[in-house]
């Protein structure tokens, strides 16, 4: 299962597609040069147990410190995550 990636340096969303539908998405806004917002994340029923929240999470923040820039994680269940895993203080904002 591949996750996509798209991003137009204001919004950006990863996400997995199953017959041209997403199935599970995690979307975010840029705040400026150096700081996205996670807002979003939604994953399928059929899904379920395959903890693929925590994977579209984990892409971002392989994006982030890619880009060398800090999360701000306003979606419940990314704050969650992000707070609950101490390997990802280093990029919360």
């Amino acid at each position: 299962m591949d996750i996509l990636h798209d991003d137009n340096h204001k919004k950006g969303e990863f996400y997995i597609l199953k017959d041209i539908k997403k199935i599970a998405a995690i979307t975010y806004t840029w705040a400026g040069n150096d700081k996205i917002i996670i807002d979003h994340t939604e994953v399928d029923e059929s899904l379920k147990g395959q903890k693929i929240g925590y994977k579209l999470v984990e892409k971002v923040v392989t994006f982030a410190r890619n880009k060398k820039i800090k999360i701000l994680p306003l979606c419940p269940f990314a704050n969650y995550v992000l707070h609950k895993n101490s390997n990802y203080k280093d990029i919360l904002f």
